[in-house]
């Protein structure tokens, strides 16, 4: 059996195939939304390898295989192709982000101030995912404005950012790293 090769060169003049076949440009605000999916479930391998508690990291790797419906999700013309139906998030997908967020809320002392970035290594991390996260979104609004987006997808990118916070304020409390406050004074 002959090894397929990692280039195609099919990519070599500026695009590159969605789900279906069908040539898009590389800059297209579709591939946009779905490359920074891509990015940020990049950077949350990153993240598992810092964190420490198991259900955490089990948490997060779930949320690896959703982006991955997500990715194909926005990867589909669905004026062209038919959508997988691995492609497909639930309400119980965002539900269960929301569970995560009112659990690890639940642990945390109340705040009244802006977290700035940072901390420990972990939660610095957290920070840099919801901020790709947060990126994706607004791709993913973008590309809305010129085809429908199911909200459930919408709603999960929005929930995990959401998490992605609240797991980074766990993250310094569980480390003793004292969470940074922004100091409206600037001094």
């Amino acid at each position: 059996m002959k090894k397929s090769a990692v280039y195609t060169k099919t990519g070599d003049k500026g695009t590159t195939s969605l789900v279906g076949g069908t040539r898009i440009s590389k800059t297209d605000v579709r591939l946009e939304s779905y490359g920074t999916v891509d990015e940020l479930n990049a950077n949350l391998g990153l993240l598992i390898t810092y964190l420490e508690d198991e259900s955490d990291k089990e948490f997060v790797l779930k949320i690896q295989h959703k982006l991955f419906s997500v990715g194909s999700y926005l990867a589909t013309d669905q004026n062209k192709t038919a959508l997988n139906n691995s492609s497909i998030l639930l309400l119980s997908d965002i539900e269960a982000i929301e569970k995560e967020i009112d659990m690890i809320d639940e642990q945390l002392p109340p705040i009244n101030r802006f977290v700035l970035p940072g901390g420990s290594r972990e939660a610095a991390i957290c920070h840099v995912c919801r901020t790709v996260c947060r990126r994706a979104e607004r791709r993913i609004l973008s590309l809305a404005m010129t085809c429908d987006i199911d909200e459930n997808v919408i709603a999960f990118i929005n929930r995990l950012s959401d998490y992605l916070f609240l797991l980074s304020r766990k993250q310094n409390i569980s480390k003793n790293s004292s969470e940074i406050f922004w100091d409206k004074t600037c001094k």
